[in-house]
């Protein structure tokens, strides 16, 4: 699987051009969206029958959703805690 739309290159604009941050960033937003669709799954009677509700729910899979919002700046990092998490993991010369 690959990423096509939105570009990996934009996506990766918006994370300082690391990877693990955007896969960090994405998967986190994922797991909320997922969440968020399971409870409203209880209350929507229509979709009882299918297996994938977040498809039937919203027509896109919650990696694509979260992309797309990290893409549109709708979700972001603190720059500032992200930084001083990289000094702590680096070793002291």
């Amino acid at each position: 699987m690959s990423v096509i739309k939105p570009r990996i290159d934009d996506l990766l604009d918006k994370t300082e051009n690391n990877r693990f941050l955007l896969a960090s960033l994405a998967s986190k937003r994922a797991c909320d969206i997922n969440s968020m669709l399971r409870g409203q799954h209880s209350r929507v009677l229509a979709v009882q029958d299918v297996d994938d509700i977040t498809i039937a729910l919203s027509g896109a899979d919650t990696i694509t959703m979260a992309m797309d919002e990290i893409l549109d700046g709708d979700i972001s990092f603190d720059h500032e805690r992200f930084h001083d998490a990289l000094r702590h993991s680096t070793p002291e010369a």
